[in-house]
């Protein structure tokens, strides 16, 4: 298990790995595009091997991309759905240059019009992704909390999204936040035994690459995207006692996506030394 979190690479990619040695982090996460924007950065080919080289001798592995928030397999807008379609594949070329596993991304809204009519739509964007991509890259989804009929809240939708695909580059990210408030239970060891068969019968434990380990701000079941710091919200630090303990999760990387806590005055500014901190003391003591 390697713990780590989602970094910024404002000032460039290799602040990346700066800011990731400074909080502890072993693997991480990055944006490789303004996330509420299309707009994407060309990275020339000298900062992309220099922060493949800077993370390999920081022992920062593995790596991965999530996609800009902006993206939507489910729209109705159809050039919505093609600059969704290009800013994944932009992401897929540039975590193959930078040497990531992959990029996550979550698949999008239908907006009320449900999932088995936009079925077709996201099986068919999804194949276009991976086409026209480098091999040596997956193409990762992310399960949902729920908010505003966004796909993936059940399990099996990101099953049937993989089993029409039925390619070995699509793989799953399992966001603890998003699963809580989708209904899981994923705080107790019972819920969590069931989320983990449900999760083998629908999807494949096989097909599980990563986690985002976020706490929630959000009850049990109440379908809202909410992170919290670890140990502060409602799966709390029991909670990830549970998590970190379990079985299927021991060889994967736990990458944080928190609010992060505020010091002296400054405004939190996501994941941070204190949250990777936390869940090393919970891994440390589960074994």
């Amino acid at each position: 298990m390697r713990i780590g979190a989602h970094v910024s690479t404002a000032g460039g990619l290799e602040k990346g790995i700066e800011r990731a040695q400074a909080m502890g982090a072993e693997t991480i996460q990055i944006f490789g595009a303004p996330p509420q924007s299309w707009r994407r950065k060309v990275y020339p080919p000298q900062e992309t091997e220099a922060f493949r080289a800077r993370a390999a001798a920081a022992d920062i592995w593995p790596l991965f991309i999530h996609g800009v928030y902006l993206v939507n397999l489910a729209t109705s807008n159809p050039e919505s759905l093609i600059k969704s379609q290009d800013a994944l594949i932009a992401d897929m070329v540039l975590s193959s240059a930078i040497g990531a596993k992959g990029v996550i991304f979550h698949v999008g809204s239908h907006r009320g019009a449900g999932f088995q009519q936009v079925f077709g739509q996201i099986v068919d964007s999804v194949r276009r992704v991976l086409a026209e991509t480098p091999e040596d890259t997956w193409l990762i989804l992310e399960n949902s909390a729920g908010m505003g009929d966004s796909v993936g809240r059940k399990l099996g939708e990101l099953a049937a999204i993989m089993k029409e695909v039925a390619s070995p580059r699509l793989k799953v990210c399992f966001d603890t936040q998003h699963a809580f408030s989708a209904g899981y239970d994923v705080a107790t060891a019972g819920g969590l035994a069931a989320t983990v068969d449900e999760f083998e019968r629908e999807v494949g434990l096989a097909h599980l690459v990563a986690i985002h380990a976020n706490d929630s701000k959000c009850p049990l079941g109440g379908g809202v995207d909410r992170h919290e710091n670890i140990g502060e919200g409602h799966i709390g630090r029991a909670g990830f006692e549970v998590i970190m303990a379990h079985l299927a999760f021991r060889d994967l990387p736990f990458l944080l996506e928190v609010p992060g806590f505020s010091k002296e005055g400054k405004k939190a500014g996501g994941p941070d030394k204190e949250n990777v901190d936390r869940l090393k003391a919970i891994a440390a003591a589960v074994g």
